[in-house]
């Protein structure tokens, strides 16, 4: 095989022997330019370049090869920055000049461009090469499903109220720097006295005391927001100052239904569907996933189909918690388009 050749003489260098697989994907973009190309449109849309001056956007190979390091060795964009100059396997993947290395603010800039589109085609005609060097086979395939958690606290009602009242105080902190003549009534202290004592109580009446007590101070610090809102035309024009208006503007919607979530469940007592619920006030997207009788998780359900070297050959992110049964004709009809080939 034409890749396995390219290989051998790769390896011969040590810093390439020692990271095989970016190796692989070094031999990949190189033999497969069109690889790059499919990005190209993403990285530079309103990108206006200049014949003048000195150039310092890095070229999309750069970015695409960035990216891929990136996700690769999992690191955030100020990590890409430093691996730039303290990596020298970075350095050769990347094709970057030491002396020259890129921002961290440029990386995330021009790989947050890619959108979740072209990144699928981007793997599909990864895996197409695969097959095309017998790497893998899409005859023998198997599907499964299972679930990404996504990065938060485990959610109760008391802590969501928390978080919401928590948001609430240091948006109008940040406000103040701004704007001198701004006022408000700081509620933190007391509601973090009042999250603790709902923690520890057992007596449901006593639970329901503190939560209306919780609750009072929760929509208090959310009217504050909504008075700033309300009078924001009266604020001056500091860049800060609407970004932090904007921000609260976003936020009231979400902590009013938390609110709502709240006090039907914990006051009055009722039942709350899934579809009312929300699980983390930072990543919203968060469905609850229950499988048979195992602990409940907080993530999202991700549909994998692979094939018979294992190779992740089809990645769907599901909505909620459907059965596995409903999405294996869909799973079925994305092999035969991207792969042109039915399993047996």
């Amino acid at each position: 095989m034409k890749i396995f050749e390219s290989l051998t003489l790769k390896f011969e260098d040590g810093n390439w022997a020692n990271d095989p697989e970016l190796g692989l994907m070094d031999t990949l973009l190189e033999q497969n330019p069109r690889l790059i190309k499919m990005l190209e449109s993403d990285i530079t849309q309103g990108h206006k370049g200049s014949v003048f001056g000195r150039q310092d956007t890095p070229s999309v190979e750069q970015i695409v090869r960035a990216a891929i390091y990136k996700e690769m060795k999992n690191l955030d964009y100020r990590s890409l920055e430093y691996a730039q100059e303290d990596s020298r396997i970075c350095e050769k993947f990347v094709k970057i000049d030491r002396n020259r290395p890129y921002s961290f603010q440029v990386w995330q800039k021009y790989i947050s461009r890619i959108s979740v589109e072209k990144l699928k085609k981007f793997m599909v005609e990864l895996n197409r090469i695969a097959i095309t060097e017998g790497l893998e086979d899409v005859r023998n395939f198997r599907q499964d499903a299972t679930v990404v958690e996504t990065n938060i606290h485990y959610p109760t009602n008391n802590s969501l109220v928390w978080d919401c009242i928590k948001e609430c105080e240091r948006l109008l902190k940040h406000l103040k720097k701004e704007l001198e003549n701004l006022s408000y009534d700081e509620y933190m202290k007391k509601a973090k006295k009042v999250y603790f004592k709902i923690n520890v109580e057992k007596n449901e009446e006593e639970r329901v005391k503190l939560f209306q007590k919780q609750l009072k101070m929760f929509i208090e610090s959310i009217n504050q927001l909504s008075n700033v809102v309300k009078k924001k035309s009266e604020y001056g024009v500091s860049a800060k100052a609407i970004g932090y208006i904007a921000a609260m503007e976003t936020w009231i919607p979400i902590m009013e239904k938390v609110y709502r979530m709240t006090e039907k469940k914990e006051i009055k007592k009722e039942k709350v569907p899934v579809e009312e619920k929300i699980f983390s006030i930072y990543e919203l997207h968060t469905d609850i996933i229950v499988k048979g009788k195992r602990d409940v998780q907080f993530g999202h359900k991700v549909n994998l189909g692979s094939g018979k070297s294992n190779l992740i050959l089809t990645c769907e992110v599901l909505k909620g918690n459907p059965n596995d049964e409903t999405y294996y004709q869909n799973t079925m009809n994305m092999v035969i388009k991207d792969y042109g080939i039915i399993p047996d």
